[in-house]
């Protein structure tokens, strides 16, 4: 078995996993429920690659994600630091051998479970194994979901509110010294300068050893990276000092930010601050990433990605949970249990391993280390009437500032569909689905230089605290359908089970906008003589040297993306 470690550092990046592990959850969940669709039943996915067997201080067998969270001291909402299957907490007094005076101790309330988590603790404390299905029962469980539903919709506050998961004590960790507080946590001096890797690095670094040290053959760490302030420069510094620790095991690495993270500038010093930051920021993951993955768009809502979606920006519940949709697709294949090549495989296809995927976007041709995702949420049918419409032509960039319409014959893909829906609303075959997508290449006008295929027929389940973003034109099992009333309520997890999906990630020049502008905005207002923001860098710590460094790398990734360009002697 080849185990995964996820980090998730800052807090939209929790928002994120929250939902990503939500899912996990929910197909471990259907793979044992005996009413469930046997779709969920036999997936051909090992879940131990992304979890770890354990036990509690109570000899209870215990099943948590290999993961470490890193946010803010406050921002775990009403959830204990040392998550809910243990009950050690933390001691509030301690010797202060330097102090002989008083000392006094400042504590605040807990914060109340919401509904949700109150629902979700009663029933693993009194489980309700009489019940009968058809009974008033029944009744009083479905209006509870409706209330449920309503109370995650209208008042999620912290990632934690939404989180059905178990978490192993070594996976929480709270900044010290540091109180949520995420609109003055907004730039990478701010975080460069609340953390020191002297007093808190050291203790991360124990975590994660934890982790790593229990996998038979680690095959690579998942970050998930809050990219929209100072929790890119606490990143920074904790990659810095894997890739030195485990010098060979690759990192992919989702930049994520959250729809409106930037607010409407007021100041062109603002302005200025948040271009720096966002250059900074990537220049410094993708040197300690062996692929990065730039994930966020600026408005979610007005993307061609929400097609058939009613996504609020402002709620971080909501875009989050489209980004978490997107990266479960898209790590399918990590967890696929292979199958040799005289098998028959039934449920899936395609599986590969981050070390495989890095070598396909980022190792080959152009090395091109900085990949776009694209998403299908809901998938279309194969065929079929007004929808009828390749897989091809249905992805969506959740990748911000890339170019449309750019025909680049070097371009390398990885792309995952599952749950796939047939015309007549039965699921496609693995097999219907790659014939499916090998016909739309051979039609496309446009096609990348290589592209691996995974297939599975498991859909993405929709667990109970999923927002109600669905169209009206959704059906229960994710299906496209006409008729509805448009101005009708988005649907939720209770109209709409499980969705087919299909994301990509792309190795193309499509990225090279971004890259430019990260390069530009770097020179324009830190480099060049009498730079706006010359001033600002170095208060965050960025002498001359190293900003040129930076520049240079930007410009080869930039190059490597661009065109030859046509010489007098070639015309």
């Amino acid at each position: 078995m080849k185990e995964i470690v996820t980090v998730q550092v800052g807090d939209f990046a929790n928002f994120v996993g929250s939902h990503f592990w939500n899912f996990q959850d929910e197909l471990l969940g259907l793979a044992g429920d005996p009413s469930a669709d046997s779709v969920f039943k036999n997936q051909d996915l090992n879940m131990d690659v992304l979890y770890r067997t354990g036990e509690t201080q109570q000899g209870i067998p215990s099943y948590t994600p290999r993961l470490v969270s890193i946010n803010l001291r406050g921002s775990l909402g009403s959830m204990n630091s040392h998550g809910t299957l243990y009950t050690e907490v933390a001691s509030t007094s301690r010797d202060v051998v330097t102090w002989t005076g008083r000392v006094s101790t400042q504590a605040s309330e807990p914060l109340k479970r919401n509904l949700f988590l109150q629902r979700l603790y009663e029933e693993e404390e009194k489980p309700n194994i009489n019940e009968i299905p058809g009974s008033n029962n029944d009744s009083q469980n479905e209006y509870e979901d409706k209330d449920v539903v309503e109370c995650l919709e209208n008042g999620v506050k912290f990632w934690t509110d939404y989180s059905k998961v178990h978490y192993h004590p070594r996976s929480l960790y709270e900044l010290d010294g540091v109180w949520a507080n995420i609109e003055e946590f907004n730039n990478y001096g701010i975080g460069r300068d609340s953390f020191t890797w002297a007093a808190q690095g050291e203790e991360i670094s124990d975590r994660l050893r934890f982790f790593v040290e229990e996998c038979d053959h680690i095959q690579g760490f998942q970050f998930i990276v809050d990219d929209s302030g100072g929790f890119s420069a606490i990143a920074a510094e904790f990659l810095e000092n894997i890739v030195d620790e485990y010098t060979n095991i690759p990192v992919l690495l989702y930049a994520v930010q959250g729809s409106g993270s930037h607010t409407n500038l007021q100041s062109r010093k603002r302005t200025v601050s948040e271009v720096l930051h966002d250059s900074i920021s990537f220049s410094r993951l993708s040197t300690y990433s062996k692929l990065i993955v730039p994930v966020g768009l600026p408005s979610l809502s007005k993307s061609k990605a929400s097609r058939f979606l009613h996504i609020e920006d402002a709620k971080h519940f909501h875009s989050s949970a489209i980004y978490a949709a997107a990266l479960h697709s898209i790590s399918l294949p990590f967890r696929m249990v292979p199958v040799g090549p005289t098998a028959d495989a039934c449920s899936i296809s395609g599986a590969v391993d981050i070390h495989g995927v890095v070598q396909m976007l980022s190792g080959q041709g152009r090395q091109n280390m900085v990949s776009v995702l694209d998403v299908a949420m809901p998938a279309p049918a194969l065929t079929g009437g007004q929808n009828d419409l390749s897989l091809l032509e249905v992805l969506q960039p959740l990748t911000p500032q890339i170019a449309d319409d750019v025909e680049d014959m070097l371009a390398i893909e990885h792309m995952t569909v599952h749950g796939a829906l047939a015309s007549e609303g039965h699921r496609a075959s693995v097999t219907e689905v790659k014939d499916k997508v090998d016909g739309a290449f051979r039609c496309a006008s446009t096609r990348p230089m290589f592209c691996h295929l995974s297939v599975a027929l498991c859909p993405l389940p929709i667990p109970l605290p999923f927002p109600s973003i669905f169209g009206n034109n959704v059906g229960k099992q994710g299906e496209l359908i006409g008729g509805q009333t448009i101005n009708s309520s988005p649907k939720g997890s209770l109209e709409v089970h499980s969705v087919p999906m299909a994301a990509r990630l792309r190795s193309s020049s499509v990225v090279l906008p971004l890259l430019e502008n990260k390069l530009q905005n770097l020179q324009r207002f830190g480099i060049q003589r009498g730079a706006a923001g010359s001033e600002l860098l170095r208060s965050w710590g960025f002498g001359m040297e190293e900003l040129v460094e930076m520049e240079e790398m930007l410009s080869k990734m930039a190059a490597t993306l661009r065109p030859p360009q046509l010489t007098s002697d070639s015309d």
